[in-house]
């Protein structure tokens, strides 16, 4: 349906899409992955011309897009294209944004178009704020009625840049269950996320992208459980972790909290879990390790998630001799906080460096 061969976009001197060759089926789900800066929402403004290439080809059902002969208007209708920022109009309402396209450009009349926009608003579970203004909606409302706009153009491919993007983690899912919905009936979609586990449970194929390149590629399973290239193992290793350094017993714990809540949100946690793993350190790093450790500035904290077996595990590092905080011989509050919020724990030493992890069932 999509050839991408030998794709390339500069800005100037700096070169942000450098050589993608890419083969994308009817039906499938593209899940577009990859660090900040890599090229990902490049490569979707160039599918659609927002970006004009600088060099290689595109060919959307056989028709080379970027041939001077062939009616670019037309075979853009074939893509919609869903915004990172919604770009509705503010001074008009949900169903007006949705029925500008089709009374503009596919020349249906104002109540065939209303008719239309209404079944996508539908569709989208926003019926009911169909006369609402951008303004009066939240986040993840203004999302859903970009991706109705988008639908009632009637297109064969979706391209989506970051759905989820500054949504709190209720829009989020309201977003991400009208995709798979999408995903569902069959329509072809390339999206850019940071999402991880919804690009693992929604795509037929994950692009993990650097260097200007589509530097790996395969199925969700394959990417995010046994990448072949050391980048993408550390892309993925850095996806499912979140690391936090304390250099003093005046540390920033708020800071720590934040870190936690951002990493939670991105794995999908309820925000209990995501409490419960900010009680679990306060508990340990406070009441416990702070208070035995002689140098708290080698203290390292990280929380990591398994999407295989949905556990949680945190992992405290820290110098000096042997002490596992879970076996202390005062059972004090802290300790019954600790144990309560813990399945399992382990702690290993070599006289000189600690290692405690401890494991939380999601």
């Amino acid at each position: 349906m999509i050839s991408l061969r030998h794709l390339a976009k500069s800005f100037g001197p700096l070169a942000v899409l450098r050589d993608v060759n890419a083969e994308i089926e009817k039906g499938e789900v593209i899940s577009i992955i990859g660090p900040s800066g890599c090229g990902k929402s490049t490569l979707l403004r160039c599918l659609n011309l927002l970006e004009k290439p600088t060099g290689g080809e595109i060919v959307v059902d056989g028709i080379p897009l970027l041939d001077r002969k062939t009616n670019v208007f037309q075979l853009r209708r074939k893509m919609g294209m869903v915004f990172q920022s919604f770009n509705l109009f503010s001074h008009l309402m949900a169903v007006e944004n949705i029925m500008l396209g089709p009374v503009d450009l596919l020349k249906l009349s104002r109540p065939a178009a209303f008719a239309e926009a209404m079944k996508w608003l539908t569709m989208v579970g926003l019926a009911e704020k169909a006369f609402a203004y951008p303004d009066e909606l939240s986040g993840g409302q203004k999302k859903r009625v970009a991706i109705a706009r988008a639908l009632a153009m009637k297109p064969e491919i979706l391209l989506f840049d970051e759905p989820t993007s500054a949504l709190d983690p209720t829009m989020v899912s309201e977003v991400l269950a009208v995709v798979r919905k999408l995903a569902a009936g069959g329509m072809t979609m390339l999206i850019v996320t940071h999402e991880m586990k919804f690009a693992r449970d929604v795509s037929t194929r994950v692009f993990y992208m650097d260097e200007g390149v589509i530097f790996e590629e395969g199925t969700p399973q394959q990417i995010f459980e046994q990448p072949v290239r050391e980048k993408t193992r550390n892309f993925i290793r850095k996806i499912r972790t979140f690391t936090f350094e304390i250099r003093s017993r005046a540390f920033d714990l708020y800071s720590l909290f934040a870190g936690v809540e951002s990493f939670g949100h991105r794995q999908f946690l309820a925000e209990k879990q995501i409490h419960d793993i900010q009680l679990a350190l306060e508990e340990l790093i406070l009441n416990k390790l702070l208070a035995k450790l002689a140098d708290p500035a080698s203290l390292t904290v990280t929380v990591g998630f398994s999407e295989v077996s949905g556990d949680l595990e945190l992992t405290l590092a820290y110098r000096g001799e042997a002490y596992n905080p879970l076996e202390d011989d005062a059972v004090d509050l802290p300790l019954t906080l600790i144990r309560s919020l813990v399945r399992s724990g382990s702690c290993t030493s070599d006289g000189e460096a600690n290692q405690l992890r401890l494991t939380m069932s999601c």
